[in-house]
């Protein structure tokens, strides 16, 4: 049986992504903002549920982060099957940490990890988009990837997404795709940035709580 009001995220999230990921994420900056002072950890099903919207927006970028996407989905992905036996972000880490396995390939820790990053790309390619009125996206995307993701990839990843860059779509045809105007478009950017935030906050804080540095 489809539950009414899933049916109604996900009509939402095919008609407008960008409202649907702005709110989900809404959602997750209040949620840590009232249950931290009571000490609660985020509950590891809740944040794969908001990330599994963003894969969206990886898709309307083409042919240039289909790596990304493919990366981040099958990443989350294994999050997704982690969530049945821990309950929160902070478990999955702890896991990793008693078994020595943080940075181990296909390790939770490891995973998470990459799905904070991609999260972060969205975010960045947002923030370069608001900053420039450039028609092409290659140099808003350009920016966006070498903040983001080049320091953590191959040689082979890098290149392979930099020649992508020109398969992008011009801004005008991303805002067409996501059902939006360029004005309401950059409404709802910022609020993702806004609201993603606090949420690539905590994730990092949490890593670095158990001593674990981010540069990797």
């Amino acid at each position: 049986m489809v539950n009414s009001e899933d049916f109604g995220k996900d009509f939402v999230l095919k008609q407008q992504p960008l409202s649907a990921i702005a709110e989900v994420f809404e959602e997750l900056a209040k949620w840590l903002k009232e249950r931290r002072t009571e000490e609660k950890e985020l509950p590891l099903d809740t944040f794969c549920h908001a990330c599994s919207f963003i894969s969206v927006l990886f898709n309307s970028l083409g042919l240039a982060f289909k790596f990304a996407e493919l990366e981040y989905v099958a990443k989350l992905h294994t999050l997704v099957e982690a969530s049945k036996t821990c309950d929160t972000l902070l478990d999955i880490l702890d896991l990793d940490v008693a078994n020595d396995t943080v940075k181990t390939s296909g390790s939770y820790s490891r995973n998470l990890r990459r799905v904070r990053q991609g999260l972060g790309l969205i975010k960045a390619i947002f923030e370069q988009f608001l900053a420039s009125e450039d028609t092409s996206l290659k140099d808003v995307a350009s920016t966006a990837y070498a903040q983001s993701c080049a320091p953590y990839h191959t040689w082979a990843v890098r290149t392979a997404v930099y020649a992508g860059m020109y398969t992008l779509p011009t801004r005008d045809q991303l805002v067409a795709k996501l059902n939006e105007t360029d004005q309401s478009a950059q409404k709802k950017m910022r609020r993702y940035i806004d609201a993603s935030l606090p949420v690539i906050e905590y994730i990092d804080e949490l890593y670095l709580s158990r001593n674990i540095v981010l540069d990797w």
